[in-house]
């Protein structure tokens, strides 16, 4: 099962903390809201395995974002 670990204002901000969370070793998926609206605008989840999601907020609190 899939756990939100944080909502993004914008992809390009979902795919910064997508990036860092791979980059860690993560399994990530990004969702976003509005789907009929402009992507690159619309709020997006950035979601990990549940078994994961206490360390994956770890490090987006550790890299400040």
């Amino acid at each position: 099962m899939w756990t939100v670990v944080y909502m993004a204002h914008d992809m390009q901000t979902a795919e910064k903390v997508k990036d860092v969370l791979t980059k860690e070793g993560f399994l990530v998926k990004l969702r976003p809201l509005n789907k009929k609206i402009d992507k690159k605008r619309s709020y997006c989840e950035v979601l990990v395995p549940r078994a994961e999601a206490p360390d994956a907020q770890s490090i987006i609190i550790e890299y400040g974002l």
